[in-house]
């Protein structure tokens, strides 16, 4: 489960623009952001951070830093057998019409030899009920608006009783690491979820691999369109204390 570009009936909600906050060119000397508008963000140095609280009307805060995010303010929840409340991210690319500094993004599958990505994440939240994943988006054309055909998830982690979109239907190596593979629909787009099978807080790796097993799994094609590498939380109950202390993604 993802971001508001997931939401289908819900996802039509947000055609409204976003509030941008923009920091200043030099990470180390920026100011804080306090983002509290449901779909607020700040630019980040090449990276865009978001508010995204698409599933909820409680409030969200976040503190966009030089380098991540942590959410703030995390109020409500959500039934754990739905949507969660929102999906606070870092990105590059383009998220409803919101494209980062300098991206190549949409690019062309079969023209990219590697997108590496690296995240630290903190899992410094008591009583959530989260995810810690990243979401990326593939479309058989070079959107930069409106919901993507195929949404491909990596949860990092998963505290309570939450499970991805679809059924598990296996097990595959990616990465160098063992992952649960989930498939299914929310019924606006494909969902693809690799589960880790315990806590990862950061690791380097190169998206292409799980860009690669999609498409092996005909659920894309190689002349599709990577709009969107994702990186951030899926809470449905508290959140607070959650953080991304640092995040980045380079497609070559």
């Amino acid at each position: 489960m993802t971001s508001r570009m997931r939401a289908g009936a819900t996802a039509l909600a947000v055609a409204a623009g976003t509030l941008t906050a923009v920091a200043t060119a030099t990470p180390a000397a920026q100011a804080d952001v306090q983002i509290c508008e449901p779909f607020g963000t700040s630019v980040v140095g090449q990276y865009v951070a978001q508010n995204n609280r698409w599933g909820s009307s409680a409030t969200q805060c976040i503190n966009v830093t030089g380098s991540g995010f942590q959410i703030t303010q995390a109020d409500g929840s959500a039934p754990t057998n739905g949507a969660p409340k929102s999906y606070p991210s870092m990105f590059n690319g383009c998220h409803y019409t919101n494209c980062s500094p300098n991206t190549n993004l949409p690019a062309q599958i079969n023209s990219i030899n590697s997108a590496q990505s690296s995240i630290a994440y903190n899992y410094g939240a008591s009583n959530a009920v989260y995810n810690a994943s990243y979401d990326i988006w593939l479309d058989p054309t070079p959107k930069t608006d409106g919901v993507n055909q195929t949404e491909i998830m990596i949860w990092f982690n998963r505290v309570g009783p939450i499970q991805p979109i679809g059924s598990q239907v296996g097990t595959a190596d990616v990465g160098g690491r063992n992952w649960e593979v989930w498939t299914g629909s929310n019924g606006s787009n494909d969902v693809i979820s690799f589960v880790a099978p315990s806590a990862i807080s950061s690791w380097s790796f190169d998206v292409k691999d799980f860009i690669d097993e999609t498409v092996s799994r005909g659920m894309a094609g190689n002349d599709w369109y990577l709009t969107s590498i994702q990186a951030g939380f899926e809470p449905w109950e508290g959140g607070a204390g959650l953080g991304v202390d640092s995040f980045s993604a380079t497609v070559n």
